[in-house]
């Protein structure tokens, strides 16, 4: 179990869960990648070889990841609607 499941803090420079929750619509691969606890290069690299775990919006020079998605790829998703 890790910090932010018992309740704790997350750690230095990750997501947690109440700004996860808090994301607009789409978020860009930076933001994606904090979330999923790696970095905006690992993000690009595996966007690009395929292996990003989420969905992504080419948006002309920019790519958007849905937050829906993120938070399914998480397990989130169901307190978002818990939330509502």
């Amino acid at each position: 179990m890790t910090a932010q499941e018992a309740g704790g803090q997350a750690p230095a420079g990750a997501m947690g869960l109440e700004e996860l929750l808090a994301l607009p619509a789409t978020v860009n691969v930076t933001t994606a990648g904090r979330a999923l606890g790696i970095g905006r290069d690992k993000a690009y690299e595996l966007i690009r070889t395929g292996g990003f775990p989420v969905r992504t919006l080419a948006l002309g020079g920019t790519v958007r990841v849905p937050t829906a998605e993120l938070w399914k790829a998480l397990g989130v998703e169901g307190l978002t609607a818990a939330r509502g």
